[in-house]
């Protein structure tokens, strides 16, 4: 309950910002206006509008004093997508900054705007930009490669349960990189000659009739996988791993954060934060063509011993040796 009573509380926030913000920005004096758009909820993603808020004060733009930003969530249906990105245009947004299904929607609603996403795929391969150097067009932005550390994700998982041999494997294939991520875990099962029982889960209900299937199959451990989608339904994911105990892997520290056991990635925090500051950096007439897209290359390996205990499960002293962050 009181999680629900947290979410209404922080959509009743930005709601209620987002309602006074153009008039801020038209009424008193011509303030830059940024949409903030993600394909998923934002009721989960306080972290990142903090994150895009330091990035915004680095670059010198403090929100509601000298730049107004209009947040919209598409709350996991990408089919709205198109409609909240023609809001945004019609507002005459100086740019629009988002995730991956984001952006491909505003890339392809306009050749102007410009467009900063954070991505956990390879933009080129999405068709978002040209190359990484010169991304070329109206969009730029960061990209932490989510999706291709999905074979080390797995390899780090049979480490953890070495004696499994199925793996549930939770995706949600609304997003490039999950499609490649899924590539990626079956050639690198295939190659360590391991079962897998993949589910794409499009919503909470069957993110939880997935749990169960995965414990009729006789998976063994979870991997799950990368996208906004997983990312923002991470508490319900985390409880139930917890309730089937099943020892997981996760793409991002936010999963352990939430007690998830173990953790591989890049921080997509730090993500939407230089995200922000290439937006102010647009804000102060820098063109998408001509800022090369960032590439993450830092990537950590956390583990929740508090987790491990209550799975009754001891954490190899090599994974313990190789992470950077243990949470006791």
């Amino acid at each position: 309950m009181a999680i629900h009573i947290r979410r209404r509380e922080f959509i009743t926030l930005v709601a209620g910002a987002a309602a006074g913000w153009p008039l801020t920005a038209y009424a008193q004096q011509p303030m830059p206006v940024i949409g903030f758009l993600r394909s998923a909820s934002l009721a989960d993603a306080a972290h990142l509008v903090t994150g895009f808020r330091n990035g915004l004060k680095e670059a010198g733009f403090v929100d509601g004093q000298n730049v107004a930003v209009e947040y919209r969530s598409a709350d996991d249906h990408p089919d709205r997508l198109p409609v909240l990105v023609a809001d945004l245009i019609s507002r005459k947004v100086a740019v629009i900054v988002g995730n991956t299904n984001a952006t491909m929607a505003a890339k392809a609603a306009t050749a102007t705007v410009p467009i900063v996403f954070a991505s956990g795929s390879d933009p080129v391969t999405d068709g978002l930009v040209v190359s990484l150097n010169r991304p070329g067009g109206n969009v730029t932005g960061v990209t932490f490669l989510a999706g291709e550390l999905g074979t080390k994700r797995l390899e780090l998982l049979r480490e953890l349960a070495p004696k499994a041999t199925t793996f549930a494997v939770l995706l949600n294939l609304d997003s490039p990189e999950a499609v490649a991520e899924q590539r990626d875990v079956q050639a690198a099962a295939q190659a360590i000659r391991k079962q897998l029982v993949i589910l794409d889960v499009r919503n909470e209900k069957e993110i939880e009739t997935a749990f169960a299937t995965f414990a009729q199959r006789g998976a063994a451990a979870l991997f799950c996988g990368a996208g906004a989608f997983l990312h923002s339904h991470r508490e319900q994911i985390v409880a139930l791993a917890a309730r089937y105990a099943l020892p997981a892997i996760y793409v991002l520290r936010e999963f352990v954060a939430a007690g998830g056991l173990m953790s591989y990635g890049t921080s997509i925090t730090e993500a939407y934060r230089q995200a922000r500051t290439y937006a102010g950096r647009i804000l102060k007439g820098e063109r998408p063509a001509d800022l090369p897209v960032i590439h993450s290359t830092r990537f950590e390996l956390l583990i929740n011993l508090k987790t491990a205990r209550a799975f009754g499960l001891k954490i190899p002293a090599n994974l313990l040796a190789l992470a950077d962050e243990v949470i006791e």
